[in-house]
């Protein structure tokens, strides 16, 4: 992947995403069970309302998943550049945000 593409990643149920920055990492929004010290992603946490953006390895977060590059919209939307992407990404960093997983979800986040 090249910096500022899309990850998406296959999990048993559903889709998860991330935004590959460089140098094997990428910025993805973690779902958080409430109380939970673990910030994993299982299928019942992404029925939470919080969750954590963090920049972490894409090894570590694809696990043993099939992945792949999917920049769905850069065939219908312009782009922005590169750095304004990944900047913008990164001040999210360790930030809790608000989360939905129909509204406000990692898919979201990285388009």
């Amino acid at each position: 992947p090249q910096p500022g593409d899309l990850i998406e990643i296959d999990r048993t149920l559903y889709q998860h995403w991330a935004l590959y920055v460089g140098d094997g990492y990428v910025i993805n929004v973690t779902p958080v069970d409430e109380g939970a010290p673990s910030l994993s992603v299982s299928t019942t946490s992404i029925f939470t309302r919080k969750a954590k953006v963090k920049k972490q390895p894409l090894k570590e977060v694809v696990g043993n998943n099939k992945w792949r590059v999917n920049n769905k919209y850069d065939h219908s939307r312009t782009p922005r550049p590169v750095e304004e992407i990944i900047r913008s990404a990164e001040h999210w960093i360790d930030q809790e945000v608000s989360y939905d997983v129909l509204g406000s979800n990692c898919e979201h986040f990285v388009t």
